[in-house]
């Protein structure tokens, strides 16, 4: 099984257009293109997740912007997006289909395949203190690494070749339940990453 991207190339950096956040400010925040193809005999949906794997732990640090936050700095896992229920038939998702542009407060009902169901990304935490950005943020919301952060962040897109049509979940849920409901019903599993970073050490 494969997955791969027309947006970025596998372990490249990912165009602004396809991230939260910019040098200049809001970046496009589209999703980018993804496809996958060679799943196993048997699958009956398929999952997809979006995971930065390169989060600071250290919510203080992270917003506290005159220390740069080490490359060392403990990190840990940070979900821009959890689809499920994806037809096995569907092995496409255009760029842009399911999000184009920062919607304040998070998307209440994005864009995306028929019959599929979308998840809380952690921008949902994360602005949970927030007046003005505070809200349900369901879908893809993309790359917004601290531009105080020297470490180059990579997000992980990965999809799964599931044995079910549907994955037992309630209403509003995470890329971690989602995470424990695939449980045994895994047939196959593909991953592509690209990089980014707002750090101008970073840049180019």
């Amino acid at each position: 099984m494969y997955v791969k991207s027309e947006s970025f190339a596998h372990g490249q950096p990912i165009p602004a257009g396809f991230a939260f956040g910019a040098p200049e400010g809001l970046g496009g925040n589209r999703n980018p293109q993804l496809s996958w193809g060679d799943a196993p005999e048997g699958t009956r949906s398929f999952a997809l997740l979006c995971i930065d794997t390169d989060a600071p732990t250290d919510p203080a640090l992270a917003a506290d912007d005159t220390t740069d936050i080490p490359v060392d700095h403990p990190r840990g896992d940070f979900a821009h997006w959890a689809m499920v229920d994806i037809p096995p038939q569907i092995t496409d998702i255009a760029a842009g289909s399911c999000s184009d542009g920062v919607t304040t407060g998070g998307k209440r009902t994005p864009a995306g395949p028929a019959g599929t169901r979308q998840g809380l990304n952690d921008y949902t935490g994360w602005f949970a203190g927030d007046a003005d950005m505070a809200g349900d943020w369901f879908g893809y919301d993309g790359p917004y690494p601290p531009p105080h952060d020297l470490r180059l962040h990579r997000y992980f897109f990965r999809v799964f070749a599931l044995d079910v049509e549907r994955l037992e979940l309630p209403e509003r849920f995470t890329a971690g339940d989602v995470l424990r409901a695939m449980q045994g019903h895994v047939l196959a599993e593909a991953a592509t990453w690209g990089s980014y970073s707002l750090h101008p050490r970073n840049a180019g």
